[in-house]
């Protein structure tokens, strides 16, 4: 095992030596157990047996972290980058990676074959693993593991979950011997505070030493004002507290942008940093704008100089660079911050305060998952300086405090597969697979391993419903079947109404003082036949009848409750399968499969990543883009690539090729829906032209400040609005087929898209 130069925790060695015995490992540990040590010794064995590793996480700016990370300590020559949009040293011992890239050069189509990408690999670490459940992206993860080369170890790191057996069990299963190290130790423990509003000079303990709700904490009143709740917000008494009990630096987590930056405001004035760390802080400032130019008038400077900062996606990312920088040097004492902060950027805190334990989602407010919470709350303690870290949850009226110890006290969540097929995904596998090889692979995703689990529920209800059904089976007393009962019951509804319709019929004919009729007098007769025939069965003396009867009743119904049951049970069994020859269907449709094989367009469309891959690609071939300047091409790009956003934004006009060739393009999107909803596919087709105007200006040379006035929304969204636009352009440039005045129009609008601050990640 390799020496570091300090002693390993037992779960460290554990993986170390699974490592060294050629088996690959999932890791499961707290946030901050220290699980990047057990992927630098997989990194010291490739360096000494001259191989090499990929080191995967699944967001850009983190491997951009890692890589700076590696280089400083294992020498800038052997460590190598490769995002979406940057390449460097790609044939270097380490090299740093987006998980998606991983995947893309597994499919082995835009990135060269797979034995060349993988040439010389032994190790494939894929950070952040529990990344599986990403409602987007969740997939990336399934088909790296599924088709990774089986002589490479896999080294899984994963934050806690519940079902880290159940994970290792299945690529075990896909990939090779795979051991579990699961720990839930933490070098540094936590210690929970809550915020009472009824006692605001101090934070309680949350729980008493025997691990019961602290009684003295009170719930929080709802306060109504004009017939609405009312919150109000006590961000300055919790962050006083804080600096009282030399509790910070923290990290405030907040659920919405506007509260992160109306929180910071608030706290300005309590003075948390000394003189000598504000001259600190301008200095440091004065040097980042320097580099930065567009930075000088930034609203958020004089916040900063106070030791406080907001850190979210509406800001821009050099601005947050700037603040991780200057929190890492511990000269910001609090930064407010959407939970986005959790996924593991580098910012140990002391503490970390909770601003509520439910958040608003588009279906109104739900309490956070316990993995949610556990994210979030891990980001306290800094190893090595910390004996303790701080986790404060501030009361709210939404919240009860039981509910609060027992969200704390709650295991992780299981991680539960996103793998969805997709147009690319089916074009790949059937460029290099039959058929039934590629159902083969489909049956290997996770979410099929775990269909089990999530079929669990059902086949109980299935179970309880069988079970049900026998107790009820009925022994007769007259050895009668339900068929005979049937029989009886039936005649007897017949019976009871006839009876009554030849008593009324006596009735009117006596008043009229009539004879019957003969046919009265046959219905009559008939009638009493009837009687009789009911009195041949022995259930109108039976003291079981009523049982009987409801019995049939119940089981027909349970029946019925079955049949759909198990019909569900197919379809989840089948559901990857299903969607997979959804897909196929479209794209068969479309003239992209042909005998199952991918037509030349086809083998285009294999080599997009986007969210509808068919939509792109058949822009693509309708020649519409071929007229557009850079300019007007990056503004209909963008239309197509931005999602719905939940606010509204005021239109602002753009050119009319653009306008133009948007009409156009929504008569494709008219044509690929029909065709979709024909095979019940439901992949996502966007024309929001929200930030067409703004990229065609700065594509044509504007300055960014006055891209930035012309629409109230955060710089940081116009900058992935715009990062969108050239992840699909740079695609114009390597894949096959694409006209070449298209390629040429595609990098020149790059090239004119990355100045500063766009370029920056």
């Amino acid at each position: 095992m390799y020496e570091f130069p300090f002693e390993l925790d037992e779960f460290q060695k554990e993986a170390c030596n699974f490592i060294d015995n050629g088996k690959s490992v999932v890791v499961c540990a707290p946030t901050g157990a220290g699980k990047t040590v057990i992927a630098e010794h997989a990194i010291h064995r490739a360096l000494e047996n001259s191989t090499r590793v990929f080191y995967t996480t699944p967001l850009k700016a983190l491997s951009n972290q890692k890589f700076y990370d590696f280089a400083a300590k294992f020498g800038q020559d052997k460590v190598g980058l490769l995002t979406g949009d940057t390449s460097i040293n790609r044939n270097a011992q380490i090299v740093v990676m987006t998980t998606e890239v991983f995947r893309n050069m597994l499919y082995g189509t835009n990135f060269g074959a797979v034995a060349d990408n993988m040439k010389d690999v032994r190790y494939v670490v894929l950070d952040e693993v529990h990344y599986m459940n990403d409602e987007q992206r969740g997939t990336v993860w399934e088909e790296s593991i599924i088709y990774c080369p089986t002589n490479v170890q896999i080294i899984a790191l994963s934050a806690t979950v519940a079902n880290a057996d159940e994970l290792t069990d299945w690529i075990n299963t896909v990939h090779s011997k795979t051991e579990l190290v699961n720990t839930d130790f933490r070098p540094v423990p936590l210690k929970f505070y809550y915020f009472d509003s009824s006692q605001p000079y101090k934070l309680l303990p949350l729980l008493t030493p025997s691990g019961a709700l602290n009684n003295k904490i009170k719930p929080e009143k709802k306060k109504f004002a004009h017939g609405k709740m009312k919150q109000k917000t006590y961000v300055k008494e919790v962050v006083r507290n804080l600096q009282q009990n030399d509790m910070l630096p923290a990290i405030y987590f907040t659920f919405s942008r506007r509260k992160c930056d109306e929180q910071m405001e608030k706290c300005a004035g309590l003075e948390l940093v000394t003189n000598a760390e504000r001259a600190q802080i301008r200095q440091f400032i004065d040097e980042y704008i320097a580099e930065n130019p567009y930075l000088y008038n930034n609203k958020h400077i004089e916040y900063l100089l106070c030791g406080v900062a907001s850190h979210h996606a509406g800001l821009l990312p050099s601005w947050k660079l700037l603040v991780e920088k200057l929190f890492q040097k511990g000269l910001i004492k609090v930064v407010f911050a959407t939970e986005t902060l959790a996924a593991g950027i580098n910012m140990p805190a002391r503490s970390t305060v909770i601003s509520s334990t439910s958040k608003r989602t588009d279906s109104g407010h739900r309490m956070l998952t316990a993995s949610e919470f556990l994210q979030m709350s891990g980001r306290a303690g800094r190893r090595g300086m910390d004996e303790v870290g701080y986790v404060t949850i501030v009361g709210s009226p939404f919240q009860t405090p039981e509910e609060v110890a027992e969200l704390v006290l709650s295991d992780a969540n299981p991680l539960e597969s996103r793998f969805s097929p997709s147009y690319s995904m089916v074009l790949n596998l059937l460029q290099r697979f039959s058929l039934d090889e590629a159902k083969e692979l489909i049956l290997k995703s996770f979410g099929y391993f775990s269909t089990g689990t999530r079929l669990h529920p059902i086949l109980k209800q299935i179970e309880l419903n069988k079970r049900e059904i026998q107790e009820r089976s009925f022994a007769c007393p007259y050895k009668y079947s339900d068929e005979d009962l049937i029989e009886y019951d039936k005649i007897r509804n017949i019976y009871v109404q006839n009876r009554q319709t030849y008593k009324k019929i006596c009735k009117q004919e006596k008043a009229k003082n009539r004879p019957l009729s003969p046919e009265a007098v046959q219905f009559g007769r008939e009638t009493k036949a009837m009687l009789a025939k009911m009195h041949e069965f022995h259930c109108d003396i039976c003291k079981m009848y009523k049982k009987h009867s409801k019995n049939i009743e119940v089981i027909g119904r349970l029946n019925l409750k079955q049949k759909k049951l198990e019909k569900e049970v197919e379809k989840q069994r089948d559901i990857f399968w299903n969607k997979f020859l959804s897909h196929r269907s479209v794209l068969a449709d479309f003239g992209y499969l042909e005998n199952d094989y991918p037509t030349a367009k086809g083998i285009t469309t294999s080599q997009i990543r986007s969210e509808n891959e068919l939509y792109l690609a058949e822009i693509i071939f309708s020649g519409v883009l071929e007229s557009l300047t850079p300019s007007q091409l990056s503004a209909v790009i963008c239309a197509v690539v931005t999602e719905d956003l939940r606010i509204e934004i005021p239109y602002i006009p753009f050119s009319e090729p653009v306008r133009k060739t948007l009409n156009l393009i929504r008569n494709i999107k008219r044509k690929i829906e029909k065709v979709q909803n024909n095979y019940d596919v439901d992949a996502p087709l966007y024309i929001n032209p929200y930030f067409s105007s703004l990229i065609e200006l700065w594509v044509e040379g504007a300055e960014w400040e006055s891209i930035n006035e012309q629409i109230d929304i955060g710089e940081g969204d116009i900058v992935r609005a715009f990062k969108r636009v050239v992840d699909v352009l740079r695609q114009f440039t390597t894949i096959e087929n694409v006209p070449e005045a298209l390629v040429f129009t595609a990098r020149e609008a790059i090239d004119k898209i990355l100045r500063e601050p766009v370029d920056l990640d």
